[in-house]
């Protein structure tokens, strides 16, 4: 997904600039980058790859090049930024934490137009250039990024470093957060609030969906009034966020143990002890115990020092490794014990098959698994959440293809890709969404037994939005029931439109 951080000072900016950035690098996966503005020396950026090493040892070597009293910084899961453009706006450093899913139609367009694009490492088109592009083609920055709102498909939320301040513009349907936090010397804006107490900043204004504003030191302005609807990413709480962030005013860690102790409230599985997978499954493990009145242990334990989240490597053998290699089980503390675990979601499975199979090896004598959220039946045009290519990957996905074929063989979890897809209508795969429906009994029992696991049970649609505590309608869970298909080519009827 990516994170980016924001500040404007009385004073010089780049160790709040440093590590208000660096607090964004479990959102992000392949560029890091940083950019300041200062009167007497104008902007300096530098980008560095990071899919080998971290943030920090990056660009620690290079703080004294950063001059100035304002700026920006990005980690990112896509394309190199920031981007630095001069137009009849003025000058300015752009960076994006958006997904982009008409990029080619936009591309063409302003190439049909004259513009040009460059080429950059990747050899892919950079996204971050495709919004700066937009920008400018607006009488002003408001009128630019309306522009960006009104053409892509997707998600878009932007920070601007301009000659004057930080402009910071929301997703139009608020799919990304932008959180502002204030000190007494200056003001900051961010994807993560765990990036404010270290720093010394209160966490002041939640930006709403498509809302712009212009940051000062002494505070800010608002630009654009905020969208009425909204549809921020529930997998926010349930995997990407920081357990201290909070977005709209509830706290991830909040959510996470919410979800757990209804689970734990509501199942009667017998178990002895309750663990989490960690980073993400630990808050819920907590609740869960609480909830289910079941002592919680650490069967599991992260080696934290260098291994990233398993998304971020881009080959799948080597996410594979990743997940293998990180987690270390505690075989005295499993041995003979009926063991219950909580993670965050599945999405291809393999991790989990391997991690089940490892327990049972341990001496485990059984291995439930509770996940946070539902089963993901469709793949997310809005926010890189995964590193899933095709709906083929989800391991839900799969099983409801096969059932629906009455298809008994499973379908080898490493051959997703190689397995002919088949169209399952919509109406089918709500059947297998809805919470203690016989095709939802099916599909989980069917899931449970191909990945070995003596039971398994998915948080209902229900619970996570009461543990979220925001209306339905306000929350993102596409991924869940294909409830926000709509948003993909509208916004209030209103067809995007090429410029």
């Amino acid at each position: 997904m990516g994170g980016f951080f924001g500040v404007v000072s009385t004073k010089k900016c780049v160790t709040d600039l440093f590590y208000g950035t660096d607090y964004q690098s479990h959102l992000g996966t392949k560029r890091g980058g940083m950019a300041t503005y200062s009167e007497d020396g104008g902007f300096f950026r530098s980008i560095h790859n990071l899919e080998s090493s971290y943030f920090r040892t990056r660009f620690e070597d290079e703080l004294d090049k950063f001059k100035g009293n304002s700026g920006i910084g990005i980690i990112s899961d896509t394309d190199a930024q920031p981007l630095l453009m001069n137009s009849h706006l003025g000058r300015f450093a752009l960076v994006t934490v958006a997904k982009i899913n008409n990029m080619e139609e936009i591309a063409e367009k302003l190439l049909n137009e004259n513009m040009v694009l460059s080429e950059f490492s990747s050899g892919k088109i950079n996204q971050t250039e495709l919004v700066g592009l937009l920008i400018i083609r607006g009488k002003t920055f408001v009128d630019g990024i309306e522009k960006v709102f009104k053409t892509i498909k997707g998600s878009c939320s932007i920070l601007l470093l301009t000659e004057d301040g930080i402009i910071a513009a929301r997703d139009s349907w608020g799919r990304t957060p932008i959180v502002l936090g204030k000190r007494d010397d200056a003001m900051a804006a961010t994807s993560e609030s765990s990036s404010f107490p270290n720093l010394g900043y209160e966490t002041t204004y939640y930006l709403g969906p498509g809302e712009v504003v212009r940051l000062r030191p002494d505070g800010f302005e608002q630009l654009r009034k905020p969208n009425s609807g909204c549809q921020i990413c529930s997998f926010l709480w349930i995997y990407y966020g920081f357990p201290t962030s909070s977005y709209e005013g509830k706290t991830v860690e909040t959510v996470r143990y919410e979800t757990g102790r209804i689970m734990g409230e509501e199942d009667k599985t017998e178990v002895d002890v309750v663990g989490g997978i960690p980073d993400s499954g630990i808050g819920m493990a907590i609740g869960y115990s609480a909830g289910h009145n079941s002592p919680y242990f650490r069967g599991i334990s992260k080696y934290t020092p260098t291994w990233p989240r398993s998304f971020m490597p881009v080959n799948q053998e080597t996410r594979n490794l990743v997940a293998k290699m990180k987690l270390i089980p505690n075989e005295a503390m499993i041995r003979g014990k009926r063991c219950l675990f909580c993670d965050d979601s599945i999405v291809r499975g393999t991790q989990l098959r391997n991690n089940a199979k490892k327990m049972k090896e341990l001496g485990a004598k059984e291995v439930h698994m509770r996940i946070a959220c539902p089963p993901l039946v469709h793949s997310c045009p809005f926010v890189n959440f995964s590193a899933s290519k095709s709906d083929l990957e989800l391991i839900a996905r799969r099983v409801i293809m096969d059932l629906e074929q009455g298809n008994e063989k499973a379908t080898l979890l490493d051959e997703a890709n190689s397995v002919q897809s088949v169209e399952v209508p919509m109406e089918r795969l709500q059947a297998y969404t809805k919470t203690g429906s016989p095709e939802y009994k099916k599909m989980v029992a069917e899931i449970a037994r191909r990945l070995n696991l003596d039971s398994l049970k998915f948080s209902k649609l229900e619970t996570i939005v009461d543990a979220i505590g925001i209306d339905k309608s306000r929350i993102c869970t596409h991924c869940f029931d294909g409830s926000s298909a709509y948003t993909l080519e509208t916004r209030n009827d209103e067809t995007p439109k090429l410029f």
